[in-house]
């Protein structure tokens, strides 16, 4: 069942992501000779108009064909090459390769705005104007340091701490030392508790058990102020997003990237079942950061993502001159291979991941 999710999810953000590029091009004026999801052998395919729609046999991605995105022969000098990508203005090629990514942060914007419309976890002090609209507030962990005191108890993002407040378990922990500290928790409405010893070096002068908590709530807003409230959410989510992609980039460079905590498709199944099993409203909310994610990704100035092909439009635009269509070409064919390579890395770690546990 996780892995349905995870097809379904995957299938629907690779849409949204295609349909931006196909509506911009369709409003352009421009030919759109495909549109599929997945790559590889069709399973079904039909032909409406002059667009082929297809869904294909690896679900790891899709694309829409666009006449003249690749310049050959027939989109630069053909009979239809008033239609082609190539000989429109430059900022409608630019709308068009960006439009994928807008329609990523449009549809993560839609979710979270119903997210917060239906109710959904939210930290007491990050909303205190809704205080008053929150419900079942209660002190919950929302993140564990691997390898921590706290993973190898079994303690897991999302229980929930039964105590008086977040300072009197800080303080329970602190002044424990290594002599064992019981922390009560309420997991799927089943209490538990467990003794576990603090460690010195997690928190810098304190004992710790590498567990963060926050007082949470579940969040239901009227419509009018869900939209506010998802607007500001998006937009702290793509730019956190975009720092977190500047910064490990400029680590990779340094080489001080922490690449491990990259994870590929078979990863993010897991985390998917996770989220659904914490229940729908979670599963939306995380299929609007894998939306930002995706959208983020696409936009870096990498060769194969939309990012590459605007930067290439862009230099265009100011040498006045068209990049040769063999160059263009064979940059793009070997950035999408140096990107498939990357996927099969990251998939074979997080199969090995799943092989140590």
């Amino acid at each position: 069942m996780t892995i349905i999710t995870f097809l379904i999810v995957l299938a629907v953000l690779i849409f949204v992501h295609e349909l931006g590029h196909f509506l911009s091009a369709r409003a352009c004026g421009i030919r759109v000779d495909a549109f599929a999801i997945g790559f590889g052998s069709k399973i079904i395919s039909k032909k409406i108009g002059e667009t082929v729609y297809s869904l294909n046999l690896i679900p790891f991605g899709g694309y829409v064909k666009i006449f003249g995105e690749n310049p050959d022969e027939e989109s630069i000098n053909g009979p239809d090459k008033g239609r082609s990508f190539v000989h429109k203005p430059k900022w409608q090629q630019i709308l068009v390769l960006a439009s994928g990514v807008l329609f990523n942060f449009i549809f993560a914007w839609l979710l979270i705005t119903f997210a917060f419309s239906s109710g959904v976890p939210a930290s007491v002090d990050s909303y205190p104007q809704y205080r008053d609209q929150m419900k079942d507030q209660h002190i919950a962990i929302t993140f564990i340091n691997k390898g921590s005191p706290a993973e190898k108890a079994g303690l897991k993002a999302g229980d929930e701490i039964i105590a008086k407040s977040v300072e009197n378990v800080q303080k329970s922990i602190f002044e424990s030392k290594d002599n064992g500290v019981t922390i009560k928790y309420r997991r799927d409405g089943t209490d538990s508790q467990v003794t576990i010893k603090a460690e010195e070096g997690i928190v810098e002068g304190k004992y710790a058990i590498g567990i963060a908590m926050d007082n949470v709530a579940t969040l239901k807003l009227p419509i009018q102020k869900a939209i506010f409230e998802s607007i500001k959410f998006t937009w702290y989510m793509i730019s956190a997003t975009f720092t977190g992609f500047t910064d490990l980039l400029s680590g990779i460079f340094k080489g001080t990237a922490n690449l491990s905590q990259i994870t590929g498709p078979v990863g993010i199944v897991g985390l998917i079942g996770d989220a659904a099993k914490l229940g729908f409203t979670y599963l939306i909310m995380f299929t609007a950061i894998i939306s930002i994610n995706l959208g983020v990704l696409n936009f870096i100035p990498f060769p194969a993502l939309d990012g590459g092909r605007i930067l290439f439009v862009l230099i265009e635009a100011i040498i006045r001159k068209a990049i040769k269509p063999s160059v263009a070409n064979t940059v793009n064919a070997i950035g999408f291979g140096l990107l498939i390579l990357l996927m099969v890395v990251i998939t074979y770690r997080d199969i090995a991941k799943l092989f140590v546990r």
